[in-house]
């Protein structure tokens, strides 16, 4: 049976009125379709739109060198069945960017109709549902077929790709099989997914294969007496000398980080190079002990974050990035939507770096005219310009030397204005306006804004020489919809700060968590802060209460039928609420409605009254 078409009307008529028939089709397609429309996805795409230039292309290949070396002899295995299947195989990494692509030439033809090409990124966000962008998404392996995409560009494609993880369970890209929907194969998920494995053990078997080769370059140190490590690129410990095997009982595989915990700092550190390919496999390090009394703060054992850590994987992995980035003094780039706190984990690292005792200059590059950046910045002396200050004024660059400055918004700086701005970071010095005399800066740069840099690059943005200084260590935020399980950890944040004595029904968090927050962590305290005017005494708030405001928020997943057309949003978000806790107790009233929070009885009226 063809269900093209039934696919394709449900298409149209989600698209076009933003209902949805989930008879037939998949779960992952339905959320996805789902994320896409909140994300403001284009469906009637073309083709892809975001494609590396070839410098930046080949920047890309090099961070991935890896990957690329061990699959691709993967591909080669395929290459026949993919020839005479008229089907082709990508290799993607885990930004989405299509770094290999073989196959059937007359399907890389019409593959590249749509931009279906080396460089393009073939996410979500950037083509909507699709099996590349899905699996990165999900971690999972999927198909999606045809009118399944979320964009047009791919709704004569089947697709199907499988992530592919390192040791550790990291994310490193995925492998996907396409073909044009007349060649569908059944077995093109099994294709990926085994290519996916085997990719797997290869990567396993490589770093294997480096770590003993770093011991035996490292042999001589590691059996004399004094107390050194060998680490591999991720700073876990694959060998110790016998002062630390002695010392320290769960060494192996323990990260350097916990180890130093024991009261150990890095006295030396020598970069461990391979002998065939000449790239850095590892690193020696010779440890020492710290003296009582004493601290040393090489590495950062935890993270001072005056914000909420809240549980979710995203916003952990990205406290670790900032704890790494902390113990350094490179340039860091925060990548994060509006209100989702790029400013506070620029605090944060600044707060726990060597330059915590020293200023912390935030300034805000889209705020400042234009006319007005280059004094704001790097200041002005006396009598510089009609209306300059008496006894002139010192720059932001100049008031957080010995600290650190955090520029954000750094998209917004005027092209020329970019020149200035790369000569004070290359020189760390700066001349004020109408000045002679050079100031020296001592100073950390942060960066960041809410959109990619990447991005603001290809279209002429920024200055190449500029994003290169910038872009040494990204940080990325990730946006409240990621991070939803934090919502009540922020909540309790929120109580706290502002000494707030208000309790809430499980009820009120699971309905946060089904809107989709695009104004992140800021629109979800602005909310608070309106519950906090209207019920200031706190106390026990029920759902009758607070239910107006949240009757202002479009609810994610809140699907309306035909057939609902007639009910209030209280009764929606009631019928919600019973499908929500059926869904989660797999169809066991009494576990739904104490879940739910509502007596038995009441549970049965209902779903007697919503027909469920």
């Amino acid at each position: 049976m063809n269900l093209t078409p039934y696919y394709l009307n449900t298409w149209k008529r989600f698209v076009q009125e933003g209902l949805l028939d989930q008879a037939r089709l998949k779960k992952r397609v339905i959320e996805s379709w789902y994320r896409c429309k909140h994300a403001n996805v284009n469906p009637y795409l073309d083709k892809g739109q975001s494609i590396l230039k070839k410098e930046l292309f080949n920047t890309q290949k090099k961070k991935h060198f890896l990957f690329l070396d061990i699959a691709g002899p993967y591909l080669k295995k395929i290459s026949l069945e993919l020839e005479q299947s008229e089907m082709m195989a990508l290799l993607i990494d885990a930004d989405g960017y299509v770094l290999s692509l073989t196959g059937n030439r007359k399907t890389l033809h019409e593959a590249k109709k749509i931009n279906f090409v080396e460089g393009v990124r073939w996410t979500e966000t950037d083509v909507g549902t699709n099996a590349i962008g899905t699996a990165l998404e999900t971690g999972e392996a999927v198909t999606i077929h045809g009118p399944e995409h979320y964009a047009v560009a791919s709704h004569h494609w089947s697709c199907s790709a499988a992530p592919i993880r390192d040791d550790d369970g990291k994310l490193i890209g995925v492998i996907d099989i396409s073909c044009l929907t007349d060649k569908r194969h059944p077995f093109m998920l099994g294709m990926a997914a085994t290519a996916a494995h085997a990719i797997e053990r290869e990567i396993g078997e490589y770093r294997k294969k480096k770590e003993m080769e770093m011991i035996n370059l490292c042999l001589e140190k590691i059996e004399s007496n004094e107390p050194y490590i060998l680490c591999n690129e991720k700073k876990v410990i694959v060998s110790a000398s016998s002062p630390i095997r002695k010392r320290i009982s769960k060494w192996c595989g323990m990260h350097l980080q916990h180890l130093l915990d024991h009261g150990f700092y890095s006295e030396r550190e020598e970069l461990i190079t391979s002998e065939n390919s000449g790239m850095p496999i590892g690193t020696l390090i010779l440890l020492a002990e710290i003296p009582r009394n004493k601290t040393v703060k090489t590495y950062i054992p935890l993270l001072n974050f005056t914000g909420e850590i809240g549980t979710s994987k995203s916003f952990q992995k990205t406290l670790h990035e900032m704890k790494l980035a902390a113990a350094t003094d490179v340039n860091v780039y925060i990548w994060g939507e509006t209100g989702s706190g790029k400013e506070l984990a620029a605090r944060a690292i600044h707060a726990n770096s060597s330059r915590e005792n020293g200023p912390f200059i935030a300034v805000n590059c889209g705020a400042i005219p234009e006319g007005l950046m280059e004094s704001e910045l790097f200041g002005y002396v006396q009598g510089a310009f009609t209306g300059a200050k008496q006894g002139g004024s010192k720059g932001k660059f100049a008031q957080a030397d010995k600290g650190t400055i955090f520029l954000d918004e750094i998209g917004e700086i005027p092209y020329a204005m970019q020149v200035v701005l790369l000569r004070v970071i290359e020189e760390r010095h700066v001349t004020p306006i109408g000045g002679t005399s050079e100031i020296p800066l001592d100073i950390r740069i942060i960066t960041a804004t809410h959109r990619n840099l990447t991005d603001l690059l290809k279209k002429g943005k920024i200055r190449e020489d500029l994003y290169y200084r910038l872009h040494v260590y990204p940080i990325k935020i990730p946006p409240l919809r990621k991070r939803k399980e934090d919502i009540p950890a922020l909540f309790r944040y929120f109580q706290k700060k502002h000494q707030w004595n208000a309790q809430f029904p499980e009820l009120f968090f699971m309905q946060l968590q089904e809107y989709h927050w695009p104004g992140n962590i800021r629109e979800l305290f602005n909310m608070f802060e309106r519950l906090r005017v209207l019920f200031p005494a706190g106390g026990f708030i029920r759902s009758s209460q607070y239910e107006p405001i949240l009757s202002e928020l479009e609810l994610s997943n809140h699907v309306l039928s035909a057939e609902d057309d007639h009910l209030t949003f209280r009764e929606h978000l009631q019928k919600q609420t019973i499908i929500d806790a059926l869904q989660k107790t797999k169809g066991n009233v009494s576990k739904a409605a104490k879940l739910a929070g509502i007596p038995r009885s009441t549970f049965y009226k209902r779903l007697q009254k919503y027909n469920l």
